[in-house]
């Protein structure tokens, strides 16, 4: 169980990594967002290009930002019977999620973006606006994103056993599962 826990602690810090990225791209797309605003409005002037960046920079949120917003307990969970269980029977309940539901589903998605990614860097794929950008780095968000979601499930998983075989994960305070606000 040591190793698959320190396994466990080497994925949570690649995934704290990409989530620090994640949150510089939230600065840089309001950056890039207002100031197109500010040169269309007060110049007359627009560029597809930062428009696409813009773009990106929100894909690269959304994609980069899961995996930690999973780590982190911040995810969207059906709240009708989990918040009256006792805590051993959330645990139960996310290793079956885990298991059944959200590992094969992003093992799934991690499948099928990989070729839409891979046809448009063999293709040298750009965007169909004039001054766009490359199309296949944003496309690489996909499986990226669905693989760093996928080892932080594996994670989330493997601390959910060792909980549940009476093993506090080294370094780790347990998240506490709190009710959402009405």
């Amino acid at each position: 169980m040591r190793a698959l826990l320190a396994f466990s602690r080497f994925v949570d810090g690649v995934n704290a990594q990409f989530g620090r990225v994640a949150e510089w791209m939230v600065l840089f797309a309001c950056a890039v967002s207002a100031s197109n605003a500010f040169i269309r409005y007060g110049f007359s002037y627009s560029s597809n290009a930062w428009l696409e960046a813009q773009w990106y920079l929100f894909a690269g949120v959304v994609m980069l930002g899961a995996s930690w917003t999973l780590n982190r307990n911040g995810h969207v969970r059906v709240d009708l019977v989990y918040g009256m269980l006792s805590e051993r029977r959330r645990l139960w309940v996310d290793v079956f999620g885990f298991v059944f539901f959200m590992l094969p589903a992003i093992g799934l998605l991690v499948w099928m973006t990989w070729p839409f990614f891979w046809d448009s860097f063999q293709r040298g794929e750009g965007s169909p606006n004039a001054g766009g950008l490359l199309r296949w780095p944003v496309k690489l968000l996909m499986p990226l994103g669905f693989t760093l979601l996928a080892l932080q499930g594996v994670s989330e998983l493997i601390k959910r056993i060792a909980l549940l075989r009476g093993l506090q994960p080294e370094g780790e305070a347990v998240v506490e599962y709190q009710r959402p606000d009405q």
